[in-house]
């Protein structure tokens, strides 16, 4: 199903017809061109967990003990007069279906904002609070022993964490859509080659390995490539152009840099690059590149990892570096159209073995202490996945392309790996192409085909409750994006306006 928001091209024009004959003069002269309508809304609200919440990205229990930045929702409205859309960063490990739903539900009824044309992307924070994971009573139809394994042994949401965000969410659509304002604004990308890295390697066996270790020998090369751009889309005042409203910023590298208790992980240090030069009232809205494969560690490196903070200092403030050089380049101006679609479909799930079920049974059943952390772990995760199987077979997956003038957003509710992200840039028809990872849903890891044949493998392979689906999601999820995104024509990028034609002299100190 494809859901359309309106755009200028759905729109029919009305003739007004003066009451009065035009007299000679009038009919001469010139038709009055109005400039192009285009608003701009940034707002952000605090969503920072308090200690002693769970900390996910972990398959068991693990707490916050402390805090070392705020987490955030950072929200953008674009405005072409004609149709808006709603961009929304969240310092998240990722953000569940329901929530999307509900969430947009409440925002389209006091903004009149489309459902369709609102974006929630997830920073995939793994030092942010507990929204995604396992939902109280979602295993109670399993028996009390995988219910142990979810509820005891698994990460869960926090529900007064989580409607704490649900309301922040909404809060912030609504004041950056209520605050808009006469804007210019800009699209542009950079390149940050230094500080993301693919994590899965071939090796001399013939096998992919993930994370193999600093300097391994048997490393061959990379099993995937990367993405080194830095794409931003900035607004300003219309009225001031050094008063930066806010700026979208998408890159694609895993936020895990981790640097100490409850953090946006490595986008604090962005923000705050970002916010040296323009000041604290520039919101900076954070969306995940297709970084599935993607982290900040080189495992070809001949030097020691940095320390987490060091790490987070590093990744961020490159990225936020970057980011401002593009910010700095761009000439603002209208960027027109703004558009929406999506595609909302079912996939299959991956079904384990019934072997493999009764063989991950007996592990969990057997003395704990003689079953390494690894096997136990992925032994909980098919029978925590079998469980879901009872009820559900298929996963509901949203792809959507929202349309700022050049630029175009395509989403997939992944943690997705970079060559689709790559093929979806090589395919939009846009001069700018963003991909953005963990939006609108979580479905877990989405490898490409290949890293499931023969010399594949790895660890985002892997079966569990969290990435199951079948292994032409990723295909379907891309084609899916190219395919709404070309269906917008690309808007004119902002350009300096033309040098007339030489007609002085050379400068008369230099014509010697």
């Amino acid at each position: 199903m494809i859901r359309l928001t309106p755009s200028l091209a759905l729109l029919t024009t009305t003739l007004l017809v003066a009451p009065y004959p035009a007299t000679a003069q009038q009919s001469k002269a010139a038709p009055a061109t109005k400039p192009p309508v285009f608003l701009a809304g940034f707002a952000e609200r605090d969503i920072t967990p308090e200690i002693g919440m769970e900390a996910p990205g972990g398959y068991g229990k693990s707490y916050h003990r402390s805090i070392h930045d705020p987490c955030k929702v950072r929200a953008a409205v674009f405005d072409d007069g004609a149709a808006k859309v709603a961009i929304v960063g969240i310092d998240a490990l990722g953000i569940r279906r329901e929530t999307v739903l509900k969430t947009r539900k409440a925002i389209s009824e006091k903004t009149g904002l489309p459902a369709e044309s609102i974006l929630m992307g997830a920073s995939h924070s793994h030092s942010s609070g507990p929204i995604v994971w396992i939902l109280p009573g979602e295993f109670d139809h399993a028996s009390p022993r995988v219910q142990k394994l979810a509820y005891e042994e698994s990460t869960c949401v926090n529900p007064q964490y989580l409607a704490k965000v649900e309301r922040a969410l909404i809060e912030a659509v609504v004041a950056a859509h209520d605050g808009r304002t006469a804007a210019k604004a800009g699209a542009g990308k950079g390149i940050e080659d230094k500080v993301a890295f693919n994590r899965r390697f071939l090796m001399k066996d013939g096998r992919a390995v993930t994370h193999p270790g600093l300097g391994n020998p048997d490393i061959v090369k990379p099993a995937g490539p990367v993405d080194p751009e830095v794409g931003v889309v900035g607004a300003w005042d219309a009225n001031d152009p050094n008063k930066l409203l806010g700026c979208v910023v998408n890159f694609a590298c895993h936020a895990t840099t981790n640097p100490g208790g409850i953090s946006a992980n490595y986008i604090h240090y962005l923000e705050k690059a970002i916010q040296g030069y323009y000041g604290k009232n520039s919101v900076v809205v954070f969306l995940g590149g297709a970084c599935g494969d993607i982290t900040q560690v080189d495992n070809q490196s001949p030097h020691v990892n940095p320390a987490p903070e060091r790490w987070a200092q590093i990744v961020g403030g490159r990225v936020g570096a970057e980011a401002l050089k593009v910010l700095l380049s761009m000439e603002p101006g209208a960027l027109a159209p703004v558009n929406a679609k999506t595609r909302v479909w079912n996939i299959a799930r991956r079904v384990p073995d019934p072997g493999r079920v009764k063989q991950s049974l007996e592990i969990v059943q057997s003395d704990r202490s003689k079953v390494d952390a690894t096997t136990y772990t992925f032994a909980k995760e098919i029978l925590m996945l079998d469980a879901l199987l009872q009820k559900e077979q298929a996963v509901e997956v949203e792809v959507q392309a929202v349309q700022v003038g050049p630029a175009v957003f395509v989403t997939n509710p992944a943690e997705y790996f970079c060559q689709y992200g790559l093929e979806i840039k090589a395919g939009s028809g846009f001069p700018f192409t963003f991909p953005v990872s963990l939006a609108n849903g979580c479905v877990g890891y989405v490898p490409t085909e290949e890293a499931f044949g023969a010399s594949g493998g790895g660890y985002e392979t892997r079966l569990t409750s969290y990435s199951n689906l079948e292994i032409t999601a990723g295909s379907q999820m891309r084609d899916a994006g190219i395919g709404l995104a070309r269906q917008f024509k690309p808007g004119p990028v902002p350009q300096l306006a033309p040098r007339p034609p030489f007609t002085a002299k050379p400068w008369s100190y230099g014509d010697v």
